[in-house]
């Protein structure tokens, strides 16, 4: 970590570190700059227009050392200022007409602070009108004035006395002065918005805002910190228009690129004796950076102004090969901005370019353009920047004393780029930050076909959001397919420089129509980390990040909204979120019903007799592995219940579950509903000892560390390699990360259905154990086999059944919460589920293993293996 992220600025480090724009630059000459590894770039930014000649111009230094030589003293206010004197005249003879004092500041946001100053002594009015969009530096003053409500609200800004119109609209700027008369005291103005987004307004509005302004009795401010010295081809950018304003400010360019300075000139009517007497400032006016400010000038004008001409020329050179892109790609590139060497790319690009693709999420997230001036920097060794305001435009301001030549290498350049960005591949476009050459090739983009669909806003349609999260690092090209060229290494490096910048964001839409003729309309919301990422990160920070996607999922209409994987583990159960404006469940009565059904159709289709089954439930002590052990009590004569060895309240919890089936055997038989043969309720019928049903939770508990043990119908354990293999049946339902369920730990011929996500089953077992059928559990058929919109690696109107259930209350519109901790699973809420799956028409999908599905020569080796173990 470098010292400026340490002691300076850790947030922007961290951020310029991640996406490799923190190049340690050690030598600056004219447009290139040279890193520490001696790589030669060329600047295109030129500090936002504050080194009009490039990184230490000869001229200016000779400047400093004749003002070192001649022994000039810097600091002598208050005395006679003469370099400040000198520098003055000189700008008040090339500024527009009008303009005859100067008040020097150290920045051009000081300079906008005195202009608010001026204005206001001047006539008596408080009140300041400014554009939205607009910037105008960041001190509170310059920051009230800024039209940008994200660097505004977290310091109090706009203080009072300050509002914003649309920049470009003239009918705007009359309305408003003519709705508050005598309130304004100035309306200030960029003739062209720098970190707006280099955005020109229409043809005359300079002059007819000055002849608004006029009968108003408002005083016009020009903001050409940015535009003025040069930067568009001319000295000033209002000159185009011929307007004078009442004030003009100045700064970046007057710097030379090496002393900060900044100014605010004004006309005689503006000046007033209380702002002079009463506004002063240290550093501003010191004699070395007036006489860097006087060479600056000198530059510009020196052979009757022969550098503007080529500006201008070298401006229109870039600005025609831009224009030439952004006709070859108008997918990319909406639009070529600016004029002079002042000129914006649009990007246009957005989710229904590449549908399928992460990039269009980075464009919506404002990440897109530092991700290409990163790309730019690294690739191609050409240095940009995005504007502030206007997250779609990369800004090409360089020196004004850049060369044709190289005007074509930043064209060629920005050309190249273009080209990786029109192939679609984010894993194309983010290769540079895990090593990759670029000689590399990619697969090409292959969109997914885009889910289109959007809410009726009738109101007998429900509204659903469901969150999800990649399970693993290889899971994350279910987003964007392209990712699948990076390996797991590559993958850790990538997600973790990005995944603390992207934000929670809908991956797809989709619409459900179930058989009962109702209709849902949902959102898939992804949160970007991974089940590990989950784990490491403060418990705080993952719910943080989860609430973000719930407020999300709530602004966007959301009246429901599920959990998936790790989000209901993080949660607890979604008991942390109960309180976020919206109901949440959890999905896992449905999860329960779904194993239990899986379990039941394996065995028939394998001619298994239930009667004769022990099934161990991995998770036991958990809601979903208590559900599905209550439920599968209803046909299995015995139970292995396992919990988790480093959990010391496994055991106690283990043995509440036990006591809670044997409950509900007693509930049954109390009932007198017919029970199945072998079953545990049938074998406990005779059994004297099982405690009446309604005897207290404390009678259950000791039959099951007592009668109910030695009769052999629940077993315990928090030890899974000393219990498994004695099941014909293995239900997993864990939040562990961990393979658990080995090819040893497996009996023969047993049946395991795991619906923990991610998986708790090896790998190794799908090639070592062909005897043992693994059923990927929870996987459901929607009704009408609608799309998701997104790949999350099952066909088409496939959903996992915490998905489905979040579907069933939206289709039934019930906005409670649902499936919460683990008393909100119970036989009530599973069972109401089984019945609206049945009604809607939610079924168990074809049979899935190790994230495929089963296929026919898969099951006849089962059988076959099966076989001859028998």
């Amino acid at each position: 970590m470098s010292s400026y992220t340490t002691y300076v600025n850790p947030h922007l480090g961290k951020l310029l570190e991640s996406i490799k724009l923190d190049k340690k630059f050690v030598r600056g000459e004219g447009c290139h700059l040279y890193d520490d590894a001696g790589n030669d770039y060329l600047d295109c930014i030129a500090a936002y227009g504050a080194l009009p000649f490039g990184h230490n111009p000869p001229e200016i230094w000779e400047a400093i050392d004749r003002f070192r030589e001649s022994g000039e003293p810097s600091f002598i206010q208050p005395s006679n200022l003469d370099a400040a004197g000198e520098l003055a005249c000189r700008l008040v003879e090339l500024a527009p007409a009008g303009i005859k004092y100067v008040t020097f500041t150290n920045s051009g946001a000081e300079a906008v602070e005195a202009a608010v100053k001026l204005c206001r002594s001047a006539t008596g009015r408080l009140g300041i009108l400014a554009t939205g969009n607009s910037f105008h530096g960041k001190t509170l003053g310059a920051l009230s004035a800024t039209g940008n409500p994200n660097y505004q609200a977290v310091f109090g800004a706009p203080v009072a006395g300050f509002h914003h119109i649309r920049f470009g609209d003239a009918s705007a700027l009359e309305e408003e002065l003519r709705s508050r008369p005598g309130y304004y005291a100035a309306f200030i103005v960029e003739p062209i918005q720098g970190e707006g987004g280099i955005n020109e307004p229409p043809p005359g509005y300079l002059a007819a805002a000055k002849a608004i302004c006029r009968e108003y009795g408002v005083l016009l401010v020009f903001d050409e910190v940015q535009t003025g010295l040069g930067r568009t081809g001319r000295l000033f950018a209002c000159e185009a228009e011929g307007v004078a304003p009442d004030v003009l400010l100045l700064a970046k360019a007057l710097s030379g690129g090496v002393t900060p300075i900044g100014a605010c000139l004004s006309t005689a009517e503006v000046y007033s004796e209380d702002f002079a007497m009463k506004h002063s400032s240290t550093f501003a006016g010191n004699s070395l950076a007036c006489r860097v400010g006087l060479a600056v000038l000198n530059l510009l004008t020196a052979a009757g102004g022969a550098l503007l001409g080529r500006i201008s020329e070298r401006g229109e050179l870039l600005k025609a090969r831009l224009s030439a892109l952004q006709q070859r790609y108008p997918r990319i590139v909406k639009s070529i901005r600016g004029r002079g060497l002042m000129l914006g790319i649009e990007f246009g690009l957005d989710r229904e370019t590449f549908p399928g693709s992460l990039l269009g999420i980075m464009a919506e997230q404002e990440l897109l353009t530092p991700v290409i001036s990163a790309y730019l920097l690294n690739r191609e060794k050409i240095r940009v920047a995005p504007t502030l305001n206007g997250s779609a435009v990369i800004r090409i301001e360089p020196p004004l004393t850049i060369t044709a030549a190289q005007c074509l290498r930043a064209a060629e350049g920005i050309e190249r780029t273009l080209a990786v960005l029109s192939e679609g591949s984010t894993a194309r476009l983010l290769s540079y930050l895990v090593g990759h050459g670029p000689e590399r090739r990619y697969p090409r983009f292959v969109p997914y076909p885009p889910n289109k669909v959007t809410p009726s806003g009738e109101q007998d349609e429900g509204r659903f959001a469901f969150l999800i999260h990649a399970l693993d690092l290889q899971s994350y090209h279910q987003f964007d397919r392209s990712l699948l060229a990076f390996n797991e290494a590559e993958l850790a490096e990538l997600t973790g420089k990005f995944n603390d910048m992207v934000e929670p964001f809908v991956i797809s839409k989709m619409t459900v129509t179930s058989a009962a003729g109702r209709r849902a309309y949902g959102e898939f919301i992804a949160v970007p980390r991974t089940t590990d990422e989950f784990i490491r990160m403060p418990k705080q920070q993952a719910l943080a990040e989860l609430k973000a996607a719930i407020a999300l999922a709530r602004e966007r209409g959301a009246r429901i909204v599920g959990l998936g994987a790790f989000t209901a583990v993080v949660s607890m159960g979604g008991l942390y979120l109960k309180d976020e404006g919206v109901p949440i469940t959890t999905g896992n009565s449905y999860t329960v019903v779904s194993a239990v059904d899986a379990v039941n159709t394996a065995t028939d289709k394998l001619w298994i007799n239930r009667a004769g089954v022990t099934a161990a439930i991995v998770g036991a002590a958990g809601s979903i592995g208590k559900g599905i052990a209550l439920l599968l009590s209803e046909t299995v004569p015995r139970l292995i219940l396992i919990g988790n060895p480093g959990n010391k309240d496994s055991s106690r919890r283990l043995h509440a579950v036990a006591a809670e089936i044997f409950r509900y055997q007693a509930a049954l038989l109390n009932q007198g509903r017919p029970l199945k043969p072998g079953s545990m309720g049938h074998l406990l019928a005779g059994c004297p000892e099982l405690p009446p049903a309604g005897a207290p939770p404390e009678a259950f508990e000791a039959f099951a560390l007592g009668a109910g043990r030695r009769l052999g119908l629940i077993d315990f354990s928090t030890n899974i390699d000393a219990v498994l293999a004695r099941a014909d049946v293995v239900i997993s339902a864990t939040s562990t990360t961990e393979k658990i369920i080995h090819a040893g730990n497996l009996k023969r011929d047993c049946i395991v259905c795991d619906v923990s996500r991610p998986p708790n089953v090896s790998e190794a077992v799908d090639r070592a154990r062909p005897d043992v059928l693994v059923i990927d559990g929870g996987v459901i058929e929607v009704p009408g086999l609608p799309s998701l919109g997104w790949d999350f690696g099952f066909e088409e109107g496939l959903a996992y059944a915490c998905m489905a259930e979040t579907m069933m209350l939206g289709l039934e519109q019930h906005y409670k919460p649902y499936s919460l901790g683990s008393s909100g699973v119970n036989l009530e809420t599973i069972l109401q589920t089984r019945y609206w799956a049945a009604e809607h028409g939610f079924k168990l999908a074809a049979f899935r293993s190790f994230n495929r599905p089963l296929s026919e020569e898969t099951w006849q080796n089962l059988l076959l293996a099966r076989r001859r173990a028998g």
